[in-house]
């Protein structure tokens, strides 16, 4: 019964999925469906925790958006999900980042990773 569910949850992965990690500043390209019309969406903040494995991992976008903080969780091998773009790596020594609720302006900023 095991071998099934590994056969249909690999047949669901995602080919390219982008290597990104929490405290990172991204863009996701989300797919909206609006009656009969589809768009994409563009959705930048910084990640605030990974979880999962396989097909069901997710991961949690934060952003501030007119003063007002909106967090969004997508599954990472969503069909709804167009494209994962990375705009900055973030220094971080967590792996969730849930202290960042409770942080408004510079305070809640993460530190830039330089290589």
């Amino acid at each position: 019964m095991n071998e099934i569910i590994k056969n249909i949850e690999a047949a669901e992965l995602k080919a390219e999925v982008p290597v990104f990690n929490v405290g990172d500043t991204v863009k996701v390209y989300a797919k909206i469906k609006e009656g009969n019309r589809e768009r994409i969406q563009i959705f930048e903040g910084t990640v605030l925790k990974k979880q999962g494995g396989s097909n069901r991992a997710t991961f949690t976008v934060r952003k501030n958006s007119n003063g007002i903080g909106v967090e969004k969780t997508w599954p990472l091998h969503s069909p709804n999900v167009e494209k994962i773009e990375v705009i900055r790596r973030g220094k971080v020594r967590r792996a969730k980042l849930n202290y960042l609720r409770d942080r408004v302006g510079k305070k809640a900023k993460v530190k830039e990773l330089v290589k």
